[in-house]
């Protein structure tokens, strides 16, 4: 099994970019250590109409059948569950994405109150000085909201937020999706084929044009 890397999804808007992540840690053979929070389940039933069980035993046993993940491959955490392994430096994984983060979530990571696991895990993180990756869904932007990404992004953290781009010509949802999807990949050299590149669009427009 790959290197571990830390998932946590809260409960902003965006829960498809959270779930299409996760399946494509899995396709990579990552572990996979995954929180959900009670409003970010709320968000996935009310965006993609998905009813997540509220354990996190059953929650694991669901989401290993859906992205067919070998055993033990993904381990759902509760957010109070203070023994797990990457409550601690000395088992900290290779990196963290919060996908979505919402803008309190932001806050507390960037103030290190560690209130419950996922700010926890962040703040083992970044002490370690391993990767975090926060995608932050909200518009407009508040002063309180710059500053905090601004903190973090002194620290090394990498604030990427949910904005795609349409130079690839998006036809449905999933491909907006895809295209934040690539780039989080990207940056957890994670390898993938959900999205062209940036050269590889231009040059197929201009195969198009000279014909």
């Amino acid at each position: 099994m790959n290197k571990a890397i830390t998932l946590a999804m809260t409960g902003a808007s965006g829960a498809a970019y959270g779930l299409r992540l996760l399946e494509q840690l899995i396709i990579a053979k990552r572990q996979v250590y995954f929180l959900i929070s009670e409003p970010a389940r709320l968000v996935l039933d009310l965006e993609l109409k998905i009813k997540l069980p509220s354990h996190p035993e059953a929650i694991q046993d669901f989401l290993t059948k859906l992205y067919q993940a070998v055993p033990n491959q993904l381990q759902v955490l509760s957010h109070n569950q203070w023994t797990a392994p990457i409550a601690s430096g000395s088992s900290v994984p290779e990196a963290m994405v919060v996908c979505p983060c919402t803008s309190s979530t932001l806050a507390g990571i960037a103030n290190g109150l560690s209130q419950n696991l996922l700010e926890r895990a962040a703040d083992v993180i970044l002490k370690e000085r391993q990767k975090l990756i926060l995608v932050h869904r909200e518009t407009p932007l508040s002063e309180i909201h710059l500053e905090n990404m601004l903190r973090l992004t002194k620290m090394g953290v990498i604030i990427l937020p949910a904005n795609p781009g349409f130079y690839h010509h998006p036809q449905t949802i999933d491909d907006i999706v895809d295209f934040i999807v690539a780039r989080i990949c990207d940056h957890l050299a994670v390898e993938h084929s959900l999205s062209e590149r940036w050269g590889d669009v231009g040059e197929r427009e201009n195969i198009i044009l000279a014909q």
